[in-house]
């Protein structure tokens, strides 16, 4: 199992140009619409090259994303599930 590491939370405007590819493919895949002052958060999944997109909207709590997460063979550490708390 990967281990999913919190690089930022991002509001749509204010996201790194280097993210908004991944940003764009989740959102279709999620058949979502991204509104500028959308909670995005970024996680890094280490030992690869990939990132996993989250829209912090489509959550109730960090529960759900653990659920995601599992469904890619990857888990948030501790210190990103306390700050990913702290928006939901």
């Amino acid at each position: 199992m990967f281990v999913a590491t919190l690089a930022g939370v991002f509001k749509y405007m204010e996201l790194p140009e280097k993210y908004g590819p991944f940003v764009q493919y989740k959102a279709s895949i999620d058949d979502k619409t991204i509104n500028e002052n959308d909670d995005i958060a970024i996680l890094d999944i280490t030992g690869t090259e990939s990132v996993y997109v989250l829209f912090l909207d489509l959550y109730k709590n960090v529960k759900e994303i653990d659920e995601e997460l599992k469904v890619a063979d990857a888990k948030l550490n501790h210190r990103s599930k306390q700050v990913l708390e702290g928006y939901l």
